[in-house]
């Protein structure tokens, strides 16, 4: 007789049987009368399924994170390093009447530290009473003088704000730590998001689930209300080589804004412009993802190399607002909790709806240290470490008053300074079911909380981005350390809304005009381009090598020695299997990808790491000749799937065509080169095959020409044939197409001076005689389209 399916109820039991919270902890999933039931539906579905079945659903989401380019970069003494996105693909559930009273206590502390902000950098009050102590102020690195009396034009210094919260034993909330300055990480909770969608996709319900678009909208339309002038919004980054680039990109491109660089903008009689390639433009809000400090080296840090001379100038003459206000990262200093709950009490009339963590301020008073023991009774704390994945470390020396690291003994440090120690708490947080491969286990969680200002208030993200440790007793939630991330559900009884970050469809239709291309942006699309052509040429140049090397076993046969002296001219080696430089070309139209993560497609960005990858996988284990030919046939490949995702889905837009140029350039130019290598009189026999097999027209050449290659075939088919797209004629008639879609390349019916050079260029192409292309022309032609970049960086990309 065949056994009985377990039921739900039973299967629930065994998936939850072995979960059980450390002691005097409180759990997410667990509450004190059993499984929470926010917990039961999610829970009854997963329970169905097999160890096999969680295995593949928690391999889907981590195959979206990567082919979407989502990883965990940080900074070590030899360089940044990347890793695969630590997603705990199990996500904290969460209440909606629960979640209410967060947001409702959060935006409650929104208030106040706008409060406590607009006085820091206004009538000073807060100080000058006492609440709070001077040094804390005056002293702190993060309150920028120049910004004191400068009110934002908008009325409003904070407008971004993400907290850090966790549950307390008795299962209420405290917040563990405000992030005032560029608070990071909405990006990565959209990514968590769609990950995890796709983790528990059918059966798993998502109607109940509230969306996070919303939140984004509603937030790019209060930017839009407060930009003090018709200028722009933009993203400002410190670049690509910020831990959380990823995300800022992610964001631009979700939202439509801008992503730029300090060095993409310039101030003008106190207006600030972007550098275009149609000239410099107005712009009016940043969302600044920097610090402050390094936001204008004219007036706050000098040694600075990516902000924007005279910024402050602009924010001081009401002409740019940002987000959040320069100098509002000194709210996010850890001492400041010490004093906000009797602030509150000043200020808002009521205490602080959610309490902070235990925390302590060290200051200087007569060179010793003391402690402030208010009437809250704060005490010290927290043993807990933040080591946050996206800002700077927050550990035990919270004050920031420390010269260095923070003393092991805190008591005997303060003791010897003639202080007094007031009390000491540690922080336990809750915990929450993670997968361990094998079952659910409970880990300490804290969650990050997003809160945007609107034109109602502040508007609290509905759900965020959890931190989970390792280990149960994990006291670190450090990505480093090898804790983890999970999305946050907020689950209503009933089903909600779908929302998306655009504009609802009753709203008029209206075609956006194209969006302005930053010349940074411009020249980063354009050496992309060049190099993934550079790319191919090389991989063809490798190929021909190395196919007669098989051939012939010499490696001083006339042909193999013609193109090794070729790849030389070039900086390419020959002797490896798979040239070095190979590898360095991939890595650079990598980095100028990522330089445009914003306007570049997410498959040709996966393309680009896969064609690298390759590279890398087969680099130990590829010896020279056959079995080098047949590899880097294989890595061909991959440059035509990247081309053709150029060229089938990537909109027509201002940056493409510079993407397109350099492509074009780049191969016109490279085959000039190979004619006069091997199209040359004193050329080897076999020579005029080669450059047909590199120019990839071999199957052309026979139906066009029914005879063998010779030197007339090879230039008219490769040099002078408007109809190959591998000749150089087709390439510059492609540029002149291009450049004439260019800002300012014809006005009031004059051509610009790159429009007259290209179509010079086309114009004699389209008129020579073959008999007349001897090497020397060649050599000249090549000269002739390098001078063709000469003229478009100094037009657009300078």
């Amino acid at each position: 007789m065949a056994e009985a399916e377990p039921s739900p109820t039973d299967a629930l039991d065994a998936l939850i049987s072995g979960y059980a919270a450390p002691e005097s902890v409180a759990d997410e999933m667990l509450g004190p009368d059993g499984l929470r039931p926010v917990w039961r539906p999610f829970l009854e579905e997963f329970a169905k399924l097999d160890r096999a079945e969680v295995t593949r659903r928690f391999a889907r989401g981590d195959q979206y994170l990567r082919d979407a380019g989502v990883f965990y970069r940080f900074h070590e003494s030899g360089g940044a390093t990347e890793r695969d996105w630590p997603l705990a693909h199990v996500p904290v559930l969460l209440g909606e009447a629960e979640w209410r009273g967060i947001a409702a206590a959060l935006r409650q502390r929104a208030d106040l530290l706008e409060a406590v902000c607009a006085d820091l950098y206004g009538a000073g009050d807060l100080v000058r009473s006492g609440m709070l102590p001077p040094a804390l102020v005056a002293q702190n690195p993060a309150w920028l003088r120049p910004l004191v009396g400068v009110r934002p034009a908008s009325g409003h210094f904070l407008n971004f704000l993400s907290f850090e919260i966790g549950r307390s034993p008795d299962g209420s909330w405290f917040v563990l730590g405000d992030r005032t300055e560029a608070p990071s990480g909405a990006g990565f909770a959209l990514e968590n998001r769609v990950a995890t969608m796709r983790t528990f996709g059918e059966p798993f319900r998502h109607d109940h689930i509230h969306r996070l678009a919303g939140f984004f909208r509603a937030f790019r339309e209060a930017m839009g209300a407060a930009r003090p002038t018709d200028g722009r919004i933009a993203i400002l980054t410190p670049g690509p080589g910020a831990e959380t680039y990823f995300e800022h990109a992610y964001i631009a491109r979700y939202l439509g804004l801008m992503l730029l660089e300090g060095e993409d903008l310039t101030v003008r009689g106190s207006q600030v412009e972007v550098r275009t390639v149609a000239g410099p433009k107005p712009v009016s809000l940043l969302w600044r993802r920097l610090d402050a400090t390094f936001a204008d080296p004219l007036e706050l840090d000098d040694r600075s190399h990516i902000g924007t001379p005279g910024l402050v100038s602009a924010v001081r003459a009401g002409n740019l607002e940002l987000v959040n206000a320069l100098g509002a990262g000194v709210l996010q200093t850890r001492a400041f909790m010490a004093f906000l709950p009797r602030i509150a009490q000043r200020v808002l009339g009521r205490r602080l709806l959610m309490p902070n963590i235990a925390t302590w301020w060290c200051g200087q008073a007569a060179e010793q240290a003391y402690v402030i023991d208010n009437a809250e009774r704060m005490t010290i704390g927290p043993a807990l470490s933040l080591d946050l994945p996206f800002e700077a470390t927050v550990d035990t020396a919270i004050a920031g008053t420390f010269r260095g690291e923070a003393p092991d003994d805190l008591g005997a440090w303060i003791a010897a300074k003639g202080g007094r120690l007031v009390g000491q708490e540690a922080v336990t947080l809750s915990t929450t079911p993670a997968w361990d491969g094998a079952g659910l286990q409970p880990r300490p969680v804290l969650l990050r909380v997003f809160a945007a200002r609107t034109g109602e208030g502040w508007h609290v993200m509905p759900g965020g981005y959890a931190r989970i440790g390792q280990t149960a007793e994990a006291t670190a939630l450090s990505l480093r350390a090898g804790g983890s991330v999970a999305d946050v559900w907020v689950l209503s009884d009933r089903p909600v809304q779908g929302e998306t970050v655009r504009p609802a469809p009753d709203v008029p239709f209206h075609r956006a005009g194209q969006s302005l291309l930053p010349s940074r942006a411009a020249d980063n699309l354009y050496w992309l381009g060049r190099y993934v052509e550079r790319v191919e040429g090389t991989i063809r140049l490798a190929r021909a090598y190395h196919l007669r090397l098989a051939e012939t076993g010499r490696t001083d046969d006339p042909r193999v020695a013609r193109i090794a002296e070729h790849m030389e001219s070039l900086g390419v080696e020959h002797g490896p299997a798979l040239p070095d430089s190979l590898s360095h070309q991939i890595g650079a139209a990598i980095r100028c990808a990522e330089k445009v993560r914003d306007r570049f497609s997410p498959d040709g960005w996966t393309a680009l790491r896969a064609l690298d990858a390759a590279l890398q996988r087969r680099r130990p284990r590829i010896g020279p000749g056959d079995e080098a030919a047949r590899a880097l046939g294989l890595l061909l490949r991959g440059t035509a799937g990247f081309g053709g995702l150029v060229h089938d889905n990537m909109y027509r837009f201002t940056g493409w065509r510079f993407l397109s140029i350099g492509r074009a350039l780049e191969r016109a130019m490279a085959m000039a080169g190979v004619l006069a290598s091997f199209a040359s009189a004193e050329a080897p026999d076999g020579s005029f095959d080669i450059a047909v097999e590199i120019g990839d027209s071999v199957m052309t050449h026979r139906r066009r020409y029914l005879i063998e290659t010779n030197r007339s075939t090879v230039i008219d088919l490769l040099a002078l044939d408007d109809r190959n797209p591998r000749s150089i004629r087709f390439q510059i008639s492609v540029m002149r197409s291009l450049v004439e879609k260019l800002p300012g390349s014809d006005v009031n019916g004059e051509l610009s001076t790159l429009a007259r050079a290209v179509l010079r260029t086309e114009t004699t192409l389209a008129t020579a005689d073959v008999a007349a292309m001897d090497d020397a022309v060649l050599q000249a032609l090549k000269r002739e389209i390098a001078d063709l970049s000469d003229l478009l960086s100094a037009a657009y990309l300078t």
